[in-house]
Parts: C-alpha cells; sequence; structure tokens
C-alpha cells in the first residue's frame, strides 16, 4: 500500500468533534466476512453502532480497524470493523456528520488476522498497488455528504 487513506483521519476527527460536544458518534457499516459484529443486529446488510466512550470499551480507532468492545442486550461482544467498511459518522442527536464510499477489505498477504484469515481473492484489482490514485480514466475522488 502507498499512502494511507484520509478516511480514518476524518472518523477520529468526527468523532472528536462528537465528544467535544456533547453529542453521542454513530458509525454506520456495510457487513461483509471481514466485520465482526453481532449478527442479530444486522438488518439490510448494515449495522448502526454507537461509538461513543460510554457506550464502548477499549475503542481503538486505527488507520486499517476499528475495534472495540459493547455490550448488545446485555451480553458483551467484541467488535472488529474494516474502516473501509464504514459508511457514515453522524452525531446522533444532530444528523451531522459524513458519509463515505464503501471499499471492499482486502487482506494482508498470507499471514494473516486471526478469524479472517483465508479470504478468497475478489478481483484482480489488487495487483495494482500503484493503480489505486486514480491513474486510470479519471482521478479518484472521495463522495463525502452530510448525513441528516
Amino acid at each position: 500500500m502507498g499512502e494511507t487513506s484520509t478516511k480514518p483521519y476524518l472518523i477520529r476527527a468526527l468523532h472528536e468533534w462528537c465528544t467535544d460536544n456533547g453529542y453521542t458518534p454513530y458509525i454506520t457499516v456495510q457487513v461483509d466476512e471481514h466485520t465482526m459484529v453481532p449478527v442479530a443486529h444486522v438488518r439490510d446488510g448494515q449495522i448502526t453502532l454507537n461509538v461513543g466512550t460510554l457506550a464502548t470499551n477499549r475503542l481503538v480507532l486505527g488507520n486499517e480497524f476499528i475495534e472495540f468492545q459493547a455490550r448488545f442486550s446485555g451480553v458483551t461482544e467484541n467488535v472488529y470493523v474494516p474502516v473501509g467498511a464504514v459508511s457514515a459518522i453522524y452525531a446522533r442527536e444532530t444528523g451531522a456528520g459524513m458519509g463515505f464510499e464503501v471499499q471492499p477489505y482486502e487482506p494482508p498477504e498470507a499471514g494473516a488476522q486471526g478469524a479472517t484469515a483465508p479470504a478468497a481473492p475478489e478481483g484482480s484489482d489488487a495487483d495494482a498497488p500503484s493503480g489505486d490514485d486514480g491513474g486510470d480514466d479519471e482521478p479518484k475522488r472521495p463522495r463525502l455528504t452530510i448525513v441528516k
């Protein structure tokens, strides 16, 4: 991989903005085989998660993954979400936030991360690491919107 995406930085910034203003930060996640979330709470392939400091334990808003523990229906669950699967972060109280394009997760080579190791390659896009930055027809631009 070349440079790090701006997406994790924007997620962290909006999380901090929500927290500083007394709002509850929520993320919406497109669930696939690389997300570890309580399946009972998934609706139409998506889950909305409260990532506020009061609702989470050991929250890590990393560059590749968002991970934390939270209680769902009284049961503590581990949540592990690729940053690429996040489609929005917003303040529950106001709806102000940002939407993102969902990017499929491409696991690192053979030596993997725990439960999601044996992933089947879904296309030949992974073979061109330098092509990610938009050398094709048109430059890749983020599709950012205000979530209301």
